[in-house]
C-alpha cells in the first residue's frame, strides 16, 4: 500500500530582480529625494524590477510504500527540502497532487513545530497533540522522550533559552519517539556530537523495525546506504535516479560540479558565501608548473588550492577543506586556522584587508589510495563561524602508477595508502641510540 504518492508535482517561485546595481552615492541621493518628496506629499519613485520564474520542483511523480526507508540525495538547491515540505503539508504544490496516508512526524529544521515561548514540557504535549495523539498516549512516551533528549533539568524552562544542542535533541526525540507512522527527517542525523548521532541511528533503526515509513535527506552517503532500502536522486527539481542506494550514490557523485579538478566562480554575486567572504575558485594541482587536474598520480605531491574574496575589511578568516571518498565517507578535514595547521600560516589569526586570498593544502605523495574523491571548500571567521561553503565543489580521481606495488596486483585496502618507514633487524642486536 502506498502511503505517500506524488503525481506530477511542481513548485514554482517568482524571483524578483532589481535594475542593474547603482552607485552608493546615487542610491543615497535617491533616498534623500524620496524623503523630501514625502514631505511634499509625493510618493517615492519605484525603480523598475523584473520577475523570473523558478521551478524548485517540476513534474515529480513518486510512490512510497508503507514500511519503506527512502533516502533523498542531491546537491544544495536540488529541491530536496522543498519536496519534504510539500509532503509534510507545510506548503502547497503549484501543480500536481500530493497524497499522504498516516500520522506524520517530521523534523525538517531544528525546532520545527516548537513554540519558543513555551517550555520543553509544554512543547512535547503541543507536538503530540499536533500528531493527533491523546494526552494519555503522550504521557506514556513522556519519560522516554525526556531521557533521550537529556533535558530533564531544563524541562520547565522556555525552549528559547536552550542551547542548539539541547534544542535538536528534544526536537528529534519528539519527532521520532511519539510513534509516527511516517517519519520525515532533513539532515538531523548530521547534527550533534558522535554519541547523539549514534542514539539517533538507533532510534531510526527501531522505527524501521516496527514498520515506520522513513523519508530522510542527508549528504552523508554511508547513512543513506546503511539505513535505506531505496534512494532517490534529485537534480534541478527533477528525479534523475531511483533505486538501490549504492547505485544512486554513485550517480550522485557523478553530479559533482567540477569533475575536471577545478571550479571557478567568476561572478562574486553568485559565488558561495555572504557579505563577509565569498569563494572564488577551488582547484586540485599537480606537476611543474602546477596545473589543475582531474586525474592525480598517486606517487606525486598534490595541492588543493582555495581562492576566496574577503569583502569586509579586517575580518580574521581561515580556510578549510573536507575530503570525502567515493562512498561519501569523510577521509579528513584540514584547516589553515591555528593551531590546526601543521605549518605556520602567515594570515592565520590576522585581520584580512579587503582582497582576494589564496590558501593551499599540500598532500604528500603516496598518501591517498586509488579511487575518486570530492573536496568541500569552507571559508570561516574566528574559530568556527562558516561564511562560505561549497559542498563537494570538485572531484578528482587518484590513479596508481604501480611504483609502490612491486609484484602485488590486487586491490589495496583502506582509504589512505601511506608509504611509511619500516626497518627490520635481529631482535638480539637492535638498539635505538637516537630514540624510537
Amino acid at each position: 500500500m502506498n502511503v505517500i504518492q506524488l503525481e506530477n508535482v511542481g513548485k514554482r517561485y517568482w524571483l524578483r530582480h532589481r535594475a542593474p546595481d547603482r552607485q552608493i552615492a546615487e542610491m543615497l541621493n535617491d533616498g534623500v529625494r524620496s524623503l523630501a518628496g514625502l514631505f511634499r506629499g509625493r510618493l517615492p519613485q519605484r525603480h523598475p524590477s523584473t520577475r523570473e520564474e523558478f521551478w524548485a520542483l517540476r513534474d515529480v511523480s513518486l510512490q512510497i510504500r508503507a514500511g519503506d526507508v527512502v533516502g533523498l540525495l542531491g546537491r544544495n538547491g536540488a529541491g530536496k527540502s522543498t519536496l519534504l515540505k510539500l509532503i509534510s503539508w507545510i506548503m502547497a504544490p503549484t501543480t500536481g497532487r500530493v497524497g499522504v496516508r498516516g500520522r506524520l512526524g517530521c523534523l525538517l529544521e531544528v525546532g520545527t513545530g516548537f513554540h519558543h515561548e513555551l517550555t520543553g514540557r509544554e512543547n512535547i504535549f503541543l507536538n503530540g497533540s499536533i500528531l493527533g495523539m491523546s494526552r494519555k498516549e503522550i504521557r506514556s512516551k513522556f519519560d522516554q522522550i525526556v531521557d533521550f533528549a537529556e533535558v530533564e533539568a531544563f524541562l520547565d524552562t522556555p525552549v528559547k533559552h536552550y542551547s542548539s544542542g539541547m534544542f535538536v535533541r528534544l526536537a528529534f526525540s519528539v519527532a521520532a519517539l511519539l510513534d509516527p507512522e511516517i517519519l520525515i527527517v532533513d539532515e538531523v542525523l548530521s547534527v550533534g556530537d558522535a554519541a547523539f548521532q549514534k542514539k539517533c541511528h538507533g532510534v531510526m533503526r527501531d522505527a524501521v523495525a516496527r514498520g515506520c515509513t522513513c523519508l530522510m535527506v542527508s549528504h552523508n552517503l554511508p547513512t543513506i546506504i546503511n539505513l535505506c532500502q531505496r534512494a532517490i536522486l534529485l537534480q534541478k527539481g527533477q528525479v534523475t535516479a531511483d533505486g538501490n542506494p549504492q547505485d544512486v550514490a554513485q550517480e550522485y557523485l557523478k553530479t559533482v560540479r567540477g569533475s575536471g579538478g577545478s571550479i571557478v566562480w567568476e561572478d562574486p554575486q553568485t559565488a558561495p558565501g555572504n557579505d563577509i567572504a565569498r569563494l572564488k575558485s577551488v582547484r586540485v594541482l599537480q606537476g611543474k608548473p602546477a596545473e589543475a587536474v582531474g586525474d592525480v598520480d598517486i606517487s606525486a605531491r598534490t595541492v588543493i588550492e582555495v581562492q576566496y574574496r574577503c569583502l569586509h575589511s579586517l575580518e580574521e578568516l581561515y580556510c578549510a577543506i573536507v575530503l570525502k571518498d567515493q562512498m561519501g565517507t569523510t577521509v579528513f578535514m584540514s584547516s589553515s586556522a591555528k593551531p590546526v595547521s601543521l605549518t605556520p600560516d602567515s594570515w592565520a589569526g590576522r585581520p584580512h584587508p579587503i582582497g582576494v586570498y589564496r590558501s593551499v593544502c599540500r598532500l604528500p605523495e603516496n598518501f591517498l589510495n586509488e579511487g575518486r574523491y570530492s573536496v568541500t571548500a569552507i571559508v570561516g571567521r574566528g574559530i568556527s563561524e562558516v561564511q562560505a561553503i561549497a559542498e563537494d565543489a570538485i572531484a578528482f580521481d587518484v590513479h596508481d602508477t604501480g611504483e609502490m606495488r612491486g609484484l602485488y596486483f590486487g586491490q589495496w585496502p583502506g582509504v589512505i595508502r601511506p608509504k611509511l618507514a619500516w626497518q627490520t633487524d635481529r631482535a638480539d642486536t637492535m638498539l635505538y641510540p637516537d630514540g624510537v
